[in-house]
């Protein structure tokens, strides 16, 4: 039986967190090893507990979390980042997913729909928000040119990745294995010189390679 995924959460309201720990805890492959009430707690919990997955609030005193993500993300690169926030999605989501973090999600989020995100970007893909992924395109301004040489197939995959999909459910949604799909994220990363599905899909949308899906 595979470890159970180690995750910490980091949310200055007690409430958010102890019911966020009992959604996660029903789960029999997560495993909530701790918790931490601001930024600057959840990076000394973080460097002792080594968790797999941090959650972490936006709006928190002391130290907010996009300043413990960018923080964090550059003392061990490693731990995974899913950001939640109750708020409107604002200006800060840039600089986050430039920083390379994993997830994105609003704290309205179903029970079901955040344990399929964290077990996709544990599997190594990524989940941003629906609201997100507008806000981003919102500023986006596509460029004329670019040498990226993509197949068919590898541009249809690319638009599905654009969305929260798993790469289960895109292989899915075109009858394929997701092995399959697998191997044409793959293939997409290289050509496209990206390190992973959110980099890919921002530098997609910003070059006008792809447009954002409706379904």
């Amino acid at each position: 039986m595979p470890e159970p995924i180690r995750i910490l959460i980091v949310d200055d309201h007690a409430v958010v967190r102890k019911g966020l720990a009992m959604v996660l805890r029903l789960e029999p492959d997560i495993e909530v090893v701790g918790e931490a009430e601001n930024g600057r707690v959840g990076l000394k919990a973080a460097k002792s507990l080594t968790p797999e997955l941090v959650l972490v609030d936006l709006i928190m005193p002391e130290m907010d979390g996009q300043e413990m993500a960018l923080a964090l993300r550059k003392s061990n690169p490693r731990i995974k980042i899913m950001m939640l926030t109750g708020t409107e999605v604002d200006d800060r989501v840039f600089d986050l997913v430039a920083a390379g973090i994993e997830g994105y999600v609003l704290k309205h989020i179903e029970p079901a729909e955040l344990i399929r995100a964290i077990h996709a970007v544990v599997r190594g893909e990524s989940f941003f928000h629906p609201d997100v992924m507008k806000k981003i395109i919102s500023r986006m301004h596509p460029q004329q040119t670019h040498s990226i040489t993509l197949t068919p197939r590898e541009y249809e995959v690319l638009e599905w990745m654009a969305t929260p999909n798993t790469y289960r459910q895109i292989a899915t949604q075109l009858n394929v294995s997701e092995e399959t799909i697998r191997s044409h994220a793959k293939n997409i990363l290289e050509k496209m010189k990206q390190p992973n599905r959110a980099q890919a899909v921002l530098t997609a949308l910003k070059l006008g390679l792809i447009e954002i899906k409706k379904n």
